[in-house]
């Protein structure tokens, strides 16, 4: 890969660091160093992001860690620069991480973080969500800052297994999505609640979304889209 970014990586606190990541420290430093290298000279990361990597970007990720159940399996949607993905797949080594995303440049990207660290636990796909066809199930869907929620369910809820969840990393319009989603929420059988994790001076806000165990996989039948149709026409008179 590249040369490093001319802007200096800040390090960690190293307190925060080690309660955020108990393991992978050595890892993690490594890929911030392609991020701060190859991740702005190919435009994934903007040159100004490389001073605060590990606050606002690898530690944010962090937080999210212990939300995802162990040897869970993990589809990161639009996952660009392998945020949060790669961050899951070296903190929790446990995790089978499927990295999700459309641009070639990226995709070539994570191919080769994939490759240098040697992360045996992820898988990358160039595939768009919204047009992902035979996908599998997950236990855990992820994305950071993909798109408004009730679009995000459309596209993440399918590919849940029974019971699984879906974490959308948001920031301070987390509950406004939450209300704005009611009708998608209510269609998809699924609740959600915003769960705020926080370290010292780094936090993540996170809507964590659970479907029905009982509801069907996949999109909901058409009776149950029929329904939705009916109440949406309802609430808007």
């Amino acid at each position: 890969m590249g040369d490093v970014s001319r802007e200096t990586i800040a390090a960690p606190d190293p307190d925060v660091a080690a309660r955020v990541f108990p393991s992978g420290l050595s890892v993690l430093a490594r890929y911030a160093a392609l991020l701060a290298g190859d991740g702005v000279t190919r435009g994934l990361i903007g040159p100004r992001e490389v001073p605060r990597l590990w606050d606002r970007h690898l530690i944010n990720c962090g937080l999210l860690a212990p939300l995802v159940p162990a040897r869970a399996t993990v589809v990161d949607l639009g996952s660009g620069a392998g945020l949060p993905g790669i961050v899951l797949a070296i903190a929790r080594p446990d995790l089978q991480v499927t990295l999700v995303e459309p641009m070639a440049r990226r995709v070539a990207f994570l191919d080769e973080v994939r490759a240098e660290l040697t992360l045996d636990n992820v898988t990358v796909l160039r595939e768009r969500a919204e047009q992902w066809r035979d996908a599998p199930t997950f236990a855990v869907v992820t994305a950071r800052a993909l798109a408004p929620l009730p679009k995000l369910l459309s596209w993440g809820l399918p590919l849940l297994a029974p019971g699984g969840t879906l974490l959308a990393m948001k920031g301070a319009s987390a509950a406004s999505e939450v209300e704005a989603a009611a009708g998608e929420l209510r269609r998809w059988r699924a609740s959600a609640e915003v769960v705020t994790r926080a370290v010292a001076d780094s936090s993540a806000t996170v809507v964590r979304v659970v479907r029905d165990p009982e509801a069907e996989i996949g999109w909901p039948s058409t009776s149950a889209r029929s329904a939705g149709r009916r109440r949406r026409r309802r609430e808007h008179g």
